[in-house]
């Protein structure tokens, strides 16, 4: 996995993530950035096109602002950084660079020729007009932002568009799980610690500073059970 440059339309360079899969050939795709910039997750995402048989380009839309910036978005100043870049960004440029680079995908040696475009938020948003102002073979839309205001492009569409957007039920329900079922695991936990501190002998245990000592081995291993599989299959 590399960076190559690409040429925009006014003459000036800017560096692209290139990810190639192991056959050496393959069909394109342009991968359009978040708001934090071709970071470590975006490469990922490339990577495991690449794993797919795609070669892949993720250019850095960010570049006449900050070139090569890379933000994790764990922070609040993270965040206030990459909103600041998205505010300074020039949309209709920042097209112009996404079709400089599906150009430079389509010349490529590894390329077959077709290349989509694929975004996720920000790049969401720019896949959806990728889809109304380019010739991409097809675009792949992931949550994209700000696309309710752009819907009179839509009759521009001429290929394949398939976008993911969640419905604001669906929204609701996924968080009123997640939130319910941690409270209730845990409140599960709770009780049982505070029965094992008030009770010990129903638990087998010597006496009350026996249950703290299980207590904190229970909650670890309770809390260590979720992290865990979180932190290796879940990205970010």
């Amino acid at each position: 996995m590399a960076e190559i440059e690409i040429t925009a339309s006014d003459g000036a360079g800017f560096a692209a993530y290139m990810a190639s899969p192991e056959t050496g050939k393959g069909p394109g795709i342009l991968l359009i950035q978040e708001i934090f910039g071709v970071n470590a997750n975006m490469r990922q995402i490339a990577d495991g096109f690449a794993a797919a048989g795609y070669v892949v380009l993720c250019p850095d839309l960010f570049w006449r602002q900050e070139p090569g910036v890379q933000l994790t978005g764990n922070t609040q100043e993270e965040f206030q950084r990459a909103f600041g870049l998205l505010e300074g960004f020039d949309m209709e440029k920042g097209i112009d660079d996404l079709k400089s680079t599906l150009t430079a995908l389509r010349d490529l040696d590894a390329c077959t020729g077709k290349a989509g475009s694929v975004g996720y938020c920000l790049g969401g948003r720019l896949a959806y007009l990728m889809a109304t102002r380019s010739d991409a073979d097809c675009n792949v839309s992931y949550y994209g932002v700000g696309i309710e205001g752009l819907l009179d492009e839509m009759k521009n569409i001429r290929r394949p568009l398939l976008m993911h957007v969640a419905e604001e039920e669906e929204l609701d329900l996924i968080s009123a799980l997640g939130y319910s079922a941690g409270y209730i695991g845990g409140g599960l936990l709770f009780t049982m610690n505070v029965l094992m501190v008030q009770k010990p002998e129903w638990f087998g245990l010597d006496g009350a500073a026996d249950a703290v000592k299980w207590s904190f081995l229970s909650v670890g291993l309770w809390w260590g059970g979720f992290t865990v599989p979180i932190m290796r299959w879940v990205e970010e």
